[in-house]
């Protein structure tokens, strides 16, 4: 058996590892202000994890034993530093006067409170690059390695290590906090976390690049750190909108590409083949998204998620309904993109005439030069209308933007099948 299977003490540092290590981290540079610090004790903790637990059996409280392992070698660092020595001086002295933490916040078995959420804000900090962003949370709060999450870029290694580099150096130089925000700074700064979770997912959901259509591993990583924004801040609805936006789109994975890993558009997809429980927990979060006060952006394409899984069909989606969601998105969060899928919608509720309509008057946006999606779905409709020869000329374009090549091989067989039409 390979030791790395279930139940091995190996397969449970692994497990722990995965689990606690946002916390972990979050909790080191709470107490010693110093992530490359925090990511190497973080790292000796698991070392030595590795080579007691075969050994003497995994702990009751695995994360607490990886906490308070990794908080000793911390300290024995800062010892042994004779620059960091005034630091620990310093730290002591702020703990002394902070006092002890209150049993109210130890939480479970007196462990530690979840301080992920400073990690959170301080990836997706704004002072920091938009990509830098992204690479830094699922660096840090995803757990992924830089090789890993240079795969996610589709960059060198080296690449990405200056990436974090830099980020990290970032944090230091501009004296970026680690910690929540403020009441006052709530509503500016949660939409840039928020941002950053859907923006990889997105990028599982629909890869820029490469040889497949989904990322499946950059979606579901996604989707934990939705879970666990969810669990650290249950009473904001928009983190319940991010949630259940991404759970109701995630569902339909499985019948979104066929045997050769080629796309499956939605009115071709079995739907007996989505995932019928995860649209269950995907619609229970979409009243929570919705009530209480004005909806967000999330919420509202929650909704319209919610709308499409909850049809057996596309024609018998309730396409009215999603084209005024989309109206209510595009007074919240107008962009090129959402009136693009508005328009989409039209085409579905008032014929593909309608909705071209709508497409043309997005054609000198700056945005949707580059975007696939949109000559795409005008060569749909120029199809639909029997205008052959112009659908050809779309698809082309699509073709010549694609990033992955399932996308292309599609938009190659809906070329040829326009060019026979044309003929």
């Amino acid at each position: 058996m390979d030791e790395r299977t279930a139940g091995s003490p190996v397969a449970s540092v692994e497990a722990v590892f995965r689990e606690e290590r946002g916390r972990l981290l979050a909790a080191l540079v709470r107490r010693f202000g110093d992530l490359d610090l925090a990511e190497e004790v973080t790292s000796e903790a698991v070392e030595a994890a590795l080579a007691r637990w075969p050994v003497e059996g995994v702990p009751p409280s695995p994360g607490g034993w990886l906490v308070t392992t990794a908080r000793r070698k911390a300290v024995d660092r800062l010892r042994r530093d004779q620059v960091l020595a005034t630091r620990l001086a310093l730290l002591r002295v702020e703990a002394e006067r902070a006092g002890p933490v209150p049993a109210a916040e130890a939480g479970a078995g007196g462990e530690l409170p979840d301080e992920r959420l400073l990690l959170f804000f301080t990836c997706a900090h704004p002072a920091l690059a938009a990509e830098d962003r992204a690479a830094l949370t699922l660096h840090c709060l995803a757990g992924l390695t830089t090789p890993e999450v240079a795969r996610t870029f589709l960059v060198r290694p080296a690449t990405m290590a200056k990436r974090i580099t830099r980020a990290k150096r970032k944090i230091r130089e501009a004296r970026i906090p680690f910690r929540v925000p403020g009441a006052d700074e709530w509503p500016e700064r949660l939409p840039g976390v928020l941002q950053v979770v859907y923006s990889i997912f997105t990028e599982g959901y629909a890869a820029s690049a490469g040889p497949h259509l989904q990322r499946l591993d950059l979606a579901e990583e996604a989707i934990r750190l939705a879970r666990i924004l969810r669990r650290l801040l249950p009473r904001e609805r928009e983190v319940a909108g991010l949630l259940g936006l991404v759970l109701l789109v995630h569902a339909r994975r499985g019948a979104r590409t066929g045997p050769e890993g080629e796309p499956v558009l939605l009115h071709e997809q079995d739907r007996a083949r989505w995932d019928r429980p995860m649209i269950q927990e995907g619609l229970g979060l979409v009243p929570v998204a919705l009530t209480g006060g004005p909806p967000g952006p999330y919420g509202v394409q929650a909704a319209i998620a919610a709308l499409h899984d909850e049809a057996p069909s596309l024609e018998a989606t309730d396409w009215p309904q999603v084209v005024a969601l989309y109206d209510v998105l595009l007074a919240l969060a107008p962009s090129p993109v959402v009136a693009l899928n508005r328009a989409v919608a039209v085409a579905m509720r008032d014929g593909p005439r309608a909705g071209l309509a709508l497409l043309d008057e997005l054609a000198g946006e700056p945005l949707l030069r580059d975007h696939h999606p949109y000559p795409a779905a005008r060569a749909d409709l120029l199809h639909r209308l029997g205008r052959h020869a112009e659908a050809a000329e779309s698809y082309r374009e699509a073709l010549d933007l694609a990033g992955t090549e399932p996308e292309r091989a599609l938009l190659r067989r809906r070329l040829e099948a326009a060019r026979r039409r044309e003929r």
